[in-house]
């Protein structure tokens, strides 16, 4: 298992210039094949705590702001960050509005002060990260004492029904790789933040065809990113290869796709104790 507290090998995720350039590409097209990410994202807003009451949010990972939008709508008196790698993003959500204002900033740095934030909500975006420790100090580096940060993530077993079907065809990467829900676990604990939630549930879609699950993630700008990649156009007989191997897991609602997505929320602790 790869050990994460420190930057993985080259080559084990994405380089994160081409996830902003694929991001900022798709944020037309986005919100139309968006439905994991609205699922997940309104999980992870009814995990947040009771009685919560930010004066300051960042939706880090904003994407095209719908979750900025929804955060606003909830904590209409508080002042809303979004802050998202992908520059074409940031200029697609701005004039729909949410938050008060949009930043163009990665997760392992954030272009934000210390302890100037009540709630740091992520949905779907720092699977990208392959410093995740990193993104880790730098909630607990911006988060008030008693502050919360809350994230959903993909893990291993993520898209396994595509994997398994590649494999069968040519043993190449073609599905972007995630972290083990040991190394959230682990991270998460050494992070010295409070865990109060952390969890793993699959999200399952249903697609006629494979087409539609692959014009869907190029959609997302979510198709496959990962160094080792093949390069070029998906020749015929591969491609008819992939569509006989995926077969073996039609079932009477489709073709799934599984989504392994993780559930955290973390808290500061109050200065001189929890």
């Amino acid at each position: 298992m790869t050990d994460l507290s420190t930057p993985p090998l080259p080559g084990h995720l994405p380089d994160k210039r081409q996830v902003a350039a694929s991001f900022s590409r798709a944020a037309a097209t986005y919100d139309s094949v968006a439905e994991l990410q609205r699922a997940v994202g309104n999980a992870l807003v009814a995990r947040l705590p009771h009685g919560l009451q930010p004066r300051t949010w960042v939706d880090l990972g904003s994407g095209t702001g719908y979750f900025s939008r929804t955060l606003a709508a909830a904590w209409p008196g508080a002042y809303g960050v979004a802050v998202d790698i992908a520059e074409g993003m940031l200029q697609h959500a701005r004039p729909l509005g949410g938050a008060q204002a949009y930043v163009a900033g990665d997760a392992e740095h954030l272009p934000l002060q210390a302890e100037s934030l009540d709630l740091l909500f992520s949905s779907l975006a720092v699977q990208w990260c392959s410093d995740f420790a990193a993104v880790l100090a730098e909630g607990q580096r911006c988060l008030r004492p008693g502050g919360v940060m809350a994230f959903a993530s993909l893990c291993v077993g993520t898209l396994r029904e595509l994997r398994e079907s590649w494999q069968a065809v040519d043993g190449m990467v073609h599905v972007n790789r995630f972290r083990h829900f040991e190394d959230y676990q682990r991270l998460c604990d050494g992070s010295g933040l409070d865990v109060l939630g952390l969890e793993q549930l699959p999200h399952v879609l249903y697609y006629p065809d494979v087409r539609g699950l692959t014009h869907e993630l190029k959609a997302l700008g979510a198709h496959n990113l990962n160094p080792g990649r093949p390069g070029g156009l998906t020749g015929r007989a591969r491609m008819t290869g992939l569509l006989q191997a995926y077969e073996q897991f039609r079932q009477p609602r489709g073709l799934p796709a599984t989504y392994q997505v993780v559930y955290a929320v973390l808290r500061k602790p109050l200065e001189g104790g929890n």
